[in-house]
């Protein structure tokens, strides 16, 4: 495929619905409301997508969303008429995926003589958002309605996959709205996981110090990684964006306006050789962080500038002053009763556990 053009995923999404997808519904199911988009898993509906991604479970795909009954009724039906009808190729991109065994389950593309194995789901939204995010639908079949265990049991990731991507058409309705409702946590909450993100910062500011103490650089400098893996979560909370996984952290961290500016001490932080130039790396970007979350006025002003930690001869910010100055301005008794533990990708990021609705809810549920 080296001779093909790259194109961003999601215009090869526009293209297979406009130019294949949507002729033969308008000729083969007239009438049929549906909604076109891309959602869901895959690097092009965050737009990190590049020429190196179009190895595996790349290529022209598109979500068809029904409504419940004719998800039932003719779901299955318009996926193999789509076998039948779609062209072999988008753009010079097949449209047939190659599914590998057990060994190898992702899709590949290729050419095929006989009918695609395309990547065109048909789903109903109401299903969609319960078996991605544990949601179940409103009241009259309406969008989701999360409370606030849903919103702590969704990963950023899931949330960023829901409300990323593109919409090409919605004759439902369904999905744009369960989008705009998905869109951002509510107030309460977000001020809530702001805490708890500088909560967590709090917890280990003083382990660069204390593990060089004891000659130690490299755990100090695998704890100054850790804190500036959370320092940019942090800031993407700020800006009110969710926070894909590590993957993608660092590029959409760098597409906050401002991140230029933390960028060198980041850096610094990261590449330092020895403690001292890593602690005050380190406390220079705790202060712009720190100064920025000032700058929202979600919560009255802290002092951003580094100190002693206690009698101890190191310098953090003591992040835990920036989380008790959010945690005041909760007014929700439910939220007010929780630990500062967050949503679950706060303490957790295994993806093979964040990729299990059942055991995320039953931790949530036993840590709150």
């Amino acid at each position: 495929m080296s001779d093909r053009v790259f194109l961003p995923g999601l215009d090869l999404s526009r293209i297979l619905y406009e130019e294949a997808v949507r002729p033969v519904l308008d000729a083969e199911c007239p009438g049929l409301r549906y909604a076109a988009a891309r959602v869901g898993p895959g690097s092009e509906v965050l737009g990190f997508d590049t020429a190196r991604s179009a190895d595996h479970d790349w290529g022209p795909r598109l979500d068809l969303f029904l409504e419940p009954a004719d998800a039932a009724e003719h779901g299955e039906r318009l996926r193999r008429l789509l076998a039948e009808r779609l062209p072999k190729q988008v753009r010079g991109w097949p449209t047939h995926f190659r599914r590998g065994g057990p060994a190898d389950p992702v899709g590949h593309m290729e050419l095929t003589d006989g009918p695609v194995d395309h990547r065109v789901t048909v789903d109903d939204v109401g299903g969609w958002l319960h078996h991605r995010l544990g949601l179940r639908p409103g009241l009259g079949g309406g969008p989701p309605e999360p409370v606030l265990r849903d919103w702590l049991a969704m990963p950023q990731q899931k949330l960023a996959e829901t409300t990323g991507g593109a919409v090409f058409h919605d004759g439902v309705g369904a999905l744009t709205r369960a989008r705009r409702v998905l869109a951002w946590y509510p107030d309460e909450v977000w001020r809530y996981l702001l805490a708890c993100q500088w909560q967590r910062i709090s917890q280990e500011e003083a382990f660069v110090g204390r593990c060089a103490e004891v000659g130690d650089e490299l755990g100090s400098a695998v704890v100054a990684g850790r804190l500036v893996r959370d320092l940019m979560r942090l800031c993407l909370l700020l800006e009110r964006r969710y926070a894909p996984y590590g993957k993608w952290l660092g590029s959409a961290f760098a597409r906050l306006p401002g991140a230029e500016d933390l960028l060198p001490a980041l850096r610094g932080a990261v590449t330092a050789a020895e403690h001292p130039a890593r602690e005050r790396h380190l406390c220079d970007a705790y202060e712009a962080v720190a100064a920025w979350q000032n700058r929202t006025g979600l919560a009255d002003a802290v002092d951003p500038r580094r100190r002693p930690y206690h009698g101890r001869p190191f310098q953090v910010l003591h992040a835990e002053r920036f989380a008790h100055a959010l945690a005041r301005t909760i007014t929700d008794p439910q939220l007010r009763a929780l630990p500062l533990t967050g949503s679950v990708d706060q303490w957790a990021d295994g993806t093979d556990f964040l990729e299990r609705q059942d055991a995320v809810r039953a931790a949530v549920d036993a840590v709150g």
